[in-house]
């Protein structure tokens, strides 16, 4: 690919709260660049990028769709993601490998609960974004309400480049801010035909004070367009699109368009705000990584670089079985080649390459640098990991996904079910990073852990339907953590005979509290050189590392916490490996036991949306389930709650609160943190867990 043609390539994502329009949207893009020739409809079953049996049913997105579309001889490649919040991660890891994102925003809801969570998520990876106000043909919508909740919800510069002429069932369409025009849309002609003409006076002078934010915020990224505005010059807008895009590209300003993507308006602006300010492969910074020694190299985007390319998601096809969707960022990968992954130390052969829509596929003999596709053949690579040229190698930054917060058991109902269930449940443990699957040490049992009932609710159907598997499903329970209240020391001491050998061994640690460690423990080893030889450092981690996947007060992974290793002792002859190892493990549950140990629950960030007829039945709900409830807002007439509710207070919350407000309430809730339960709560699940509450917890 030349750079001519690099430089007309946009890698996007659409990503918004759940029901904002983004499959409604992406439909109307493919049917506009001519991608598709009739228009799907999400609550029809019958949009194009909701594809899967699940989708259709429920009329949501579960799984990153991608797409490939032209439009103005810029070649769009498109990944549609979901809104729910317990499919974040298929976010998580489309937001790694894309260049730019639109944001779409309800224009009657703004900025939603998981509007916020994909805004950060993008703001982690530092991609520049449009913002696209959708459903401004609803009653209620209002444009100017949702650029303040942007700046104020999101800390970002929302810029109008164009405003929205009526709202509701008065929305003709839009005002041009860049070449100050109106645009009316003929919805005979299935908004494909539309017409230019004069901002309507009752709107010109609001129109005229957007116009003049509009240049006096692009004017600090360009210094022609500067000098112009100074002087009252004439602007063309060639100039200020320039300018926007600098602004973009600098994560400075968010550029705001608007319109209808179910009544087919404001689509045509938005591709081309799409090309006009997202950025090109080009446009972003090389790619970052390592190479085998741990060394910082990067790779520029193209194709007479090296290969480097990321696998970003793993999906199992009943016809031609795994497929491995990369992004390619420098180099190029060809159809037969062989290809070495670094991650794993392998070399696997390509055996076909494709490039995507939906669930179609089309065959191609090469991938090149700022390309999406999907690999054919791969056995040993998964999500996150780097594929790459054997004789230059790199390993790029992976990515990394949230731990699941709920669980379930299953059981296979026959001997046959079973090599099956563990098959197929390996295959959707590749597709999706944050299921996991154990066993249940006491009782032989399988246990599946996801992010959400959704998630597990969709999993499990996939496993009946799709793999035609026949189980028992047990019911949902929740992921604790372990953590402690303050700090303490401890001290293992290993000295025995093992096997006809006497074996020494003594390590001194510490523990203390700390909440930066989210995702685990922050393990630190500060034994000097002096005190033992360097071979019993890996052994002493090792042990530690082995004694934090499990508590002393229930069993549950360690969270919150620091564990510093002070010091040990060894005897020239008579300590080893194990021996460390063991000991290391002693001292951690001797620390553990005097640092006031305690249960974490996960806590739900719960948003509410409820009419007042229905608002104290509700709150009397939450306060039943233990809910803190932090705000309550009004939006017209619809009462907004945002509450925090423990997880396991919160099953089957969707069933009761359609029965609470006759189905007129609707509700977000996604994960916010782990937090100590209360004593009460703490003892049930320790009794629970087993059998018996030990006398260090009584007191």
């Amino acid at each position: 690919m030349s750079k001519v043609v690099l430089n007309n390539v946009r890698n996007v994502g659409i990503m918004a709260h759940i029901d904002a329009g983004k499959t409604t949207t992406t439909e109307r893009i493919l049917f506009y660049t001519g991608r598709v020739h009739k228009m799907g409809e999400v609550h029809e079953g019958s949009a194009t990028m909701d594809w899967m049996q699940q989708e259709k049913e429920r009329g949501i997105t579960i799984t990153s769709a991608a797409t490939t579309c032209y439009w103005n001889k810029n070649r769009i490649n498109i990944i549609d993601t979901p809104g729910h919040v317990d499919f974040t991660a298929e976010v998580e890891r489309s937001l790694r490998v894309l260049d730019g994102a639109i944001a779409i925003f309800c224009g009657v809801g703004g900025v939603e609960p998981q509007s916020e969570t994909v805004w950060h998520q993008a703001d982690k990876y530092g991609i520049p974004r449009i913002a696209f106000v959708n459903k401004m043909d609803r009653a209620g919508a209002d444009f100017y309400n949702v650029l303040k909740m942007v700046e104020d919800r999101l800390k970002a510069k929302p810029v109008p480049v164009s405003l929205p002429i009526g709202s509701g069932e008065m929305f003709t369409g839009i005002i041009d801010l860049i070449r100050f025009q109106s645009v009316i849309f003929d919805s005979s002609a299935l908004g494909a035909k539309y017409y230019y003409g004069e901002v309507p006076a009752d709107l010109k002078e609001i129109a005229e004070k957007y116009r003049k934010s509009l240049l006096e915020e692009v004017a600090n990224y360009d210094d022609v367009l500067f000098a112009k505005y100074l002087n009252n010059d004439v602007i063309e807008a060639a100039e200020i699109i320039k300018a926007i895009r600098i602004g973009t590209l600098q994560n400075k300003i968010v550029p705001v368009l608007c319109g209808s993507a179910f009544k087919n308006k404001g689509i045509q602006q938005l591709l081309d705000g799409v090309v006009d300010f997202l950025p090109s492969p080009f446009d972003i910074p090389p790619v970052q990584g390592v190479n085998l020694k741990g060394n910082p190299i990067q790779r520029n985007a193209s194709a007479d670089e090296p290969l480097a390319a990321l696998i970003f998601k793993i999906m199992t096809d009943p016809h031609v079985g795994r497929l491995s969707f990369v992004r390619v960022y420098s180099g190029a990968m060809t159809k037969g080649s062989m290809i070495y992954n670094p991650s794993v130390d392998k070399k696997e052969r390509v055996a076909r390459l494709l490039l995507m829509h939906a669930n179609k596929r089309e065959d191609c003999d090469k991938l090149i640098a700022g390309e999406i596709g999907a690999v054919v053949g791969l056995k040993h690579s998964f999500t996150g990991h780097t594929l790459c040229d054997s004789k230059n190698p790199i390993i790029l930054e992976s990515m990394d996904f949230p731990e699941p917060v709920i669980s379930i058991t299953i059981e296979p109902k026959s001997k046959a079910d079973s090599d099956n269930l563990s098959s197929s449940l390996e295959k959707l443990a590749f597709e999706d990073p944050t299921f996991k699957i154990s066993q249940d040490e006491e009782t032989g049992q399988i246990v599946i852990s996801g992010m959400g009932e959704l998630h597990l609710e969709i999993l499990i159907d996939r496993l009946l339907r799709e793999f035609k598997i026949k189980a028992h499903v047990g019911k949902p329970q929740v992921s604790y953590r372990e953590t402690i209240s303050k700090g303490s020391t401890g001290e293992g001491r290993f000295d025995r005979q093992v096997g006809g050998k006497y074996q020494f061994a003594v390590v001194n640690l510490s523990v203390t509290p700390d909440q930066t460690a989210d995702h685990g423990v922050i393990i630190i080893n500060e034994i000097s050189d002096t005190s033992m030889p360097r071979e019993f450092f890996t052994a002493i981690e090792r042990g530690v590392q082995n004694s934090v996947k499990s508590g002393v007060v229930a069993g549950f992974p360690l969270l919150k916490m620091k564990i510093v290793i002070n010091d040990g002792e060894y005897r020239e002859n008579d300590s080893t490996a194990l021996a460390f190892e063991i000991a290391a493990s002693m001292a951690l549950e001797d620390a553990l036991r005097k640092a006031e140990p305690a249960i974490l629950e996960p806590i739900m960030a719960l948003e509410i949306s409820v009419p007042d007829a229905y608002l104290g039945d509700i709150i009397n709900d939450l306060n039943a389930r233990r809910a803190a409830i932090r705000k309550m807002d009004k939006r017209n007439d619809i009462n907004i709650i945002d509450a925090m509710v423990p997880l396991r207070e919160s099953f089957g919350y969707a069933t009761d609160l359609r029965s609470l407000s006759q189905g007129r309430a609707v509700f977000t809730m996604r994960f916010s943190s782990y937090e100590y339960c209360d004593k009460k709560t703490q003892m049930e699940i320790v009794e629970k867990t087993r059998g018996f509450i030990p006398e260090y917890l009584q007191n």
